[in-house]
């Protein structure tokens, strides 16, 4: 066995740990079911504040990039020294944004509480993608797959809960969030112990064994790792803008061009991100076997015919096609983030922290660029346009071999 395969096979001694794995991925849902408060309030905010679209975007800006410029800072600071305790840390942020969210009474107010909810998620996710490293033994994929079906089921639960609780409740709806961070740090105080027992068992010896393997094979790996990120940095680009424009401004454009109710225009986003459940969970079963490239490009550029097709459909295909853009598009998700850790190893947090802080950030950006789009040339040109972001996917191919054979055998 190679010296990398000795250092991963340390740091997963304990086998594949289920109870943690679902224990951590139910806290991500919780966490992304708030942040997908915010989204679900999106067509309250514009009817009883007033807002542009431009507004709606910066609501989205402000929420994920809070998010995404303290993620890869705190996975750094992390992955020199865990810190444990900002997990339930980072669920207290989030349940002072929840309540500000409910009573904020002004644009201004909502994007200070919207900080609040993004600044929680940021501390949350580099620690918790670490506690999946530690529980998920040789198999990465479907740990990681684990982990971000429950944040992927917490977004799309954002429609639902426009339907049943911001049209009849209005914002002060958002006050229920609360209990979703309380019950989120109830968890996490069970999760939290485990966690440092395994930082104190198999923490420093794997970075010191880490270490040693980047230095002995520093100067052949340090290009092939910056050209692989590269290419990783404009896929989740792709993808964020693309998820971005329909997350945030599709339901419009569906009020607009079908003549929906906001309830009704729900559905299709639901949909969507529902399917992206199941793509994120398949996903990272196939790539267990198939490998985490290959993957990928399944996953981006195989979404693309669809993506290009969902513009011009009748209402009647926007349903299914919806359904089959998002459950291929999202299958590659957790993929990526394991691809990157593989790429960075003993870089867990800084690794996860890049790539899914990235993916908020490029949301972010792209929710702000659409909403001007939207104003300037008209939302249904922004949809068409933006479909063809899915064919960047197609430069996955250039992605060097990922490391899986390295990794210990299944059992």
């Amino acid at each position: 066995m190679s010296t990398t395969s000795q250092v991963r096979t340390n740091a997963v001694q304990t086998g594949t740990l289920y109870a943690i794995l679902f224990a951590i991925s139910s806290v991500h849902m919780l966490n992304d079911t708030m942040q997908a408060v915010v989204s679900a309030l999106f067509p309250i905010l514009q009817k009883s504040l007033e807002l542009s679209y431009g507004q709606i975007g910066w609501i989205a800006f402000t929420l994920n990039m809070t998010s995404s410029v303290m993620q890869p800072l705190v996975g750094f600071i992390s992955d020199k020294k865990p810190a444990p305790w900002m997990l339930p840390a980072g669920m207290g942020m989030s349940l002072i944004g929840m309540a500000g969210l409910a009573y904020a009474p002004s644009f201004w107010l909502v994007l200070l509480a919207v900080v609040f909810v993004g600044l929680g998620s940021a501390v949350f996710h580099p620690e918790g993608s670490r506690v999946v490293f530690f529980a998920a033994g040789g198999r990465r994929g479907l740990a990681q797959s684990i982990y971000q079906v429950g944040g992927n089921t917490g977004s799309s639960l954002a429609p639902l809960m426009t339907i049943f609780i911001f049209v009849p409740l209005g914002q002060r709806g958002a006050v229920w969030g609360t209990l979703l961070a309380g019950a989120a740090i109830i968890i996490l105080l069970k999760v939290v112990p485990w966690y440092k027992k395994q930082l104190t068992l198999y923490g420093k010896p794997v970075k010191r064994a880490v270490n040693k393997v980047m230095n002995a094979e520093d100067k052949r790996e340090r290009s092939v790792v910056a050209a692989a990120l590269s290419i990783l940095v404009l896929l989740v680009f792709a993808r964020s803008w693309y998820v971005s424009g329909i997350s945030t401004f599709y339901q419009f454009y569906v009020e607009n061009s079908y003549g929906l109710s906001i309830r009704a225009a729900q559905v299709p986003i639901f949909l969507f991100m529902a399917a992206g459940v199941l793509g994120t969970f398949f996903g990272g079963v196939m790539a267990d076997r198939i490998g985490r490239r290959k993957m990928i490009l399944l996953s981006i550029g195989g979404s693309a015919p669809f993506a290009l097709l969902l513009p011009h459909l009748a209402l009647g295909w926007v349903y299914p096609i919806a359904f089959v853009l998002g459950f291929i598009l999202m299958s590659g998700f957790s993929v990526t983030v394991v691809y990157a850790q593989e790429l960075l190893p003993g870089k867990v947090g800084m690794a996860s922290g890049l790539i899914t802080g990235f993916a908020f950030g490029m949301g972010a950006l792209g929710a702000v660029v659409l909403g001007k789009a939207a104003e300037v040339w008209g939302l249904a040109n922004v949809m068409m346009y933006s479909s063809v972001l899915p064919l960047i996917g197609l430069l996955a191919i250039l992605l060097p071999p990922d490391r899986r054979d390295d990794m210990p055998a299944k059992r």
